[in-house]
């Protein structure tokens, strides 16, 4: 549901988060960055980003508790479990009242299959938002995710005891990461789910269809996570580019040369329609998110301020319905070349 309000840097509109209470507006800040994935990072810069992102009207900040655990794909440890969430903790202290703060548990990392292990039990979920309430010093998480699912663990036993959490008043809203229509209404015929956070961007379209539907049949928020596809919607890429070992993307399929090379192709279209409507392509890659049939608040991911004040101005792109259909087509399913994930990373989407 679309309300008004005034904050420093957006329009008017904000969202209210499914079946909670919690309003948000909306554009909100990833802060995974901040701590692992994309090379190295500064955490007196990262800590700054985030205050000037709270200054800037920024009041929906998402994180997990294995951010920073490990670069999964490597298996080598970076700043340690929970690095993130203390990260934001610090980092918000004073202001947590002006704050929406999501965060996430069940990733876990060891030594063993290939160096992920989801953890949806019951007595872990209760373990993990006790910790993560430490390292954000708050008495309350405003939206818990549910960051993989674990096969072995039926979905309504994870979700009853994040319900229980509601009732304790640790937890406000439930969300989900990454399931498929059947979890979702398996889920929310356990407890109200107020969020699903998935991949979602001009780049990756998998949950237009099913996913979506279902969200807007049953009244939840769609949160999509790498929202420019890791900059690729940015324009800042180039056929040919490299990434270090330590970035993600050195990695991923669809940044290999060859494929990356094939995938730039609709962003060079994208950059000349964001040129003549005077923005950036990154802010119509956004806006063209928020303009589809159902509540939508992107979390695009940046360590740097001025990304944060480009990120947020997307909500004075207008955007025509001809133009949300054009973008579409240009960036049409099967048309990115490349797996979304390697394997390590793919075998924990639905």
């Amino acid at each position: 549901m679309t309300t008004t309000t005034q904050s420093p840097a957006f329009g008017s509109a904000t969202v209210t988060l499914g079946h909670s209470e919690l309003t948000v507006r909306p554009i909100g800040l990833g802060c995974m960055g901040m701590s692992q994935f994309y090379g190295p990072a500064d955490d007196s810069e990262s800590a700054a980003t985030i205050r000037a992102a709270l200054e800037l009207g920024v009041d929906f900040l998402d994180t997990s508790d294995v951010y920073g655990a490990s670069d999964i794909t490597f298996g080598v440890p970076i700043r340690g479990f929970g690095h993130n969430e203390q990260l934001i903790g610090e980092a918000i202290a004073g202001h947590r009242d002006e704050i929406v703060l999501a965060t996430k548990f069940a990733a876990k990392i060891n030594d063993t299959e290939n160096g992920i292990a989801i953890d949806g039990r019951p007595e872990y979920v209760r373990t993990a938002c006790e910790a993560s309430l430490r390292r954000l010093g708050t008495d309350v998480i405003d939206l818990y995710y549910y960051h993989r699912l674990d096969p072995s663990v039926p979905i309504e036993e994870t979700v009853g005891a994040m319900a229980e959490l509601v009732a304790a008043g640790k937890v406000r809203a439930i969300g989900l990461s990454e399931v498929g229509p059947d979890q979702i209404r398996r889920a929310h015929a356990t407890h109200p789910i107020s969020a699903l956070q998935s991949e979602y961007s001009l780049w990756e379209r998998r949950v237009e269809g099913s996913i979506t539907s279902t969200c807007r049949e049953l009244g939840i928020t769609l949160v999509p996570y790498s929202p420019l596809c890791r900059s690729a919607l940015t324009g800042s890429l180039k056929s040919g580019s490299t990434f270090a070992a330590d970035d993600f993307r050195a990695t991923n399929p669809r940044f290999s040369a060859e494929n990356l090379a094939v995938n730039l192709e609709p962003v060079e279209k994208l950059q000349a329609l964001a040129a003549e409507k005077d923005c950036s392509p990154g802010q119509l890659a956004l806006a063209w998110l928020l303009a589809q049939p159902l509540d939508v608040v992107p979390i695009p991911g940046t360590k740097r301020i001025p990304f944060v004040r480009e990120n947020i101005a997307a909500t004075d792109v207008a955007i025509s319905a001809d133009e949300v259909a054009l973008l579409a087509g240009i960036f049409a399913p099967g048309r990115i070349a490349g797996e979304r994930y390697a394997p390590v990373h793919a075998r924990t989407v639905r």
